[in-house]
């Protein structure tokens, strides 16, 4: 073997032990950013839990929508000498105040009968009780889904069944509350952010995650009335209109939000 042949063959085993190191090189300087990279979504996870500060604010947003349902519960009494005699009269009474919600344009899908009642009337002579007659209550829910129109139903409703009716409720809805309690919600969040931003530049920290964020569901704010119970809106015959306002309906949201702080970034200098 000539001399030149003997100094390749020595210099190959160190170019291949070269290439193996530059391999590990680079392979451990994957391996080190892969762990940085875990290392630090590590470090966000766990900054909701353990001995990191915390932020709780909380929020509260509202929406107004203009109700479009009404329901009314209308109750229809009727009294004879006896049980059947009642009956009878009431059943009258009552188709008639339902045909005047047909009338009107209320689906029979919207019309329900909500109570039935047949109660003796009692006399007390001498102390003794004595079955006088009998008295029915009969009680009607319509929901009406043209409010423009509600006063002219109600007046029919009363024509039909006389001096019988009495309007036990009205109580005014939305079609889509859920609408309205998310814009409710959004408003609650976004108050909620505010407050936490003011907060914590303040306290000399920045907004870290959002560990956690609650709705506290509460009820809308109905706009119903029981003022009309036992009233007469309209003597049958009159001519007039009951006016019916539908106002506005406001739902309100309230939310929790719970921040994990962080030290604020330090501000560099530029020379």
């Amino acid at each position: 073997m000539s001399e030149d042949e003997l100094e390749g063959t020595r210099t190959r085993p160190y170019k291949m032990v070269a290439g193996v190191a530059l391999a590990v090189a680079l392979g451990g300087s994957a391996l080190g950013l892969s762990l940085s990279r875990s290392d630090q979504t590590a470090r966000r996870v766990a900054s909701c839990n353990g001995s990191t500060p915390k932020l709780t604010v909380q929020g509260t947003g509202t929406a107004t929508v203009t109700p479009n349902l009404l329901t009314i519960v209308v109750n229809v009494d009727a009294t004879g000498a006896s049980a059947n005699m009642a009956l009878d009269d009431d059943d009258v009474k009552v188709t008639g105040a339902l045909a005047a919600f047909k009338s009107g344009g209320v689906k029979a899908k919207d019309i329900q009968t909500s109570g039935l009642s047949l109660q003796p009337q009692y006399a007390y002579p001498k102390g003794v009780p004595t079955i006088t007659g009998y008295q029915v209550a009969n009680s009607v829910t319509a929901t009406l889904r043209d409010v423009s129109h509600a006063g002219t139903v109600i007046d029919a409703v009363v024509g039909a069944a006389g001096n019988a009716v009495q309007i036990q409720s009205l109580t005014f809805s939305s079609s889509n509350p859920s609408a309205t309690q998310d814009r409710a919600r959004q408003h609650a969040v976004t108050e909620a952010v505010g407050h936490a931003k003011v907060m914590a530049l303040a306290a000399g920290r920045s907004l870290g995650p959002v560990c956690s964020l609650t709705d506290q569901q509460t009820a809308p704010t109905n706009f119903g009335t029981d003022a009309l119970n036992g009233a007469v809106p309209t003597a049958a015959g009159a001519g007039s209109v009951v006016p019916i306002a539908s106002g506005s309906q406001t739902e309100t949201a309230q939310i929790t939000l719970v921040y994990a702080l962080e030290q604020a970034p330090a501000h560099h200098t530029h020379r």
